[in-house]
Formats: C-alpha cells, sequence, structure tokens
C-alpha cells in the first residue's frame, strides 16, 4: 500500500501518476492525485473526472516504465 508521505509528495508536485489495477494496460488510470483517506485514493483523470481508487493498487509516475505486477502480463 502506498504511504502517506509519498501521495502527499505525488499531490504537491502535481505529479501525472499510472495507476496500474491489472495485468491489462487498458485498465490503467492515468491521472493526479487528489485526496486520499485510510483505504483509497482520489485521482483527477485528464478529462476532469474523478475516480477514487484503492490504496492496494500500484501507483508510480506516468514518465516511468510500466510496472510488471502479474505473471504472463498481457501486451
Amino acid at each position: 500500500m502506498i504511504s502517506d508521505e509519498q501521495l502527499d509528495k505525488y499531490r504537491v508536485e502535481g505529479t501525472l501518476l499510472r495507476v496500474v489495477r491489472d495485468a491489462d494496460k487498458a485498465n490503467d488510470v492515468k491521472g493526479i492525485v487528489v485526496a486520499w483517506d485510510d483505504s483509497t485514493v482520489m485521482v483527477r483523470k485528464q478529462n476532469r473526472r474523478i475516480v477514487k481508487l484503492d490504496r492496494s493498487y500500484h501507483f508510480q509516475p506516468f514518465r516511468e516504465p510500466r510496472i510488471e505486477l502479474f505473471e504472463g502480463e498481457l501486451s
């Protein structure tokens, strides 16, 4: 789970993030952190919609290559 300190750093810097939810790249969420609580993170997507995501997902800066978290990952 991502720490409060890391989320705050991403929020303050306005870092564009990729949230990896499963093996399919099409299901990744791209946006910036706007708020969080103990179990969820709210991310503003580029179309200005807000999505509420579980903190157990993998959050990484979008400029970094996508991390492979799953065996037999889809291309």
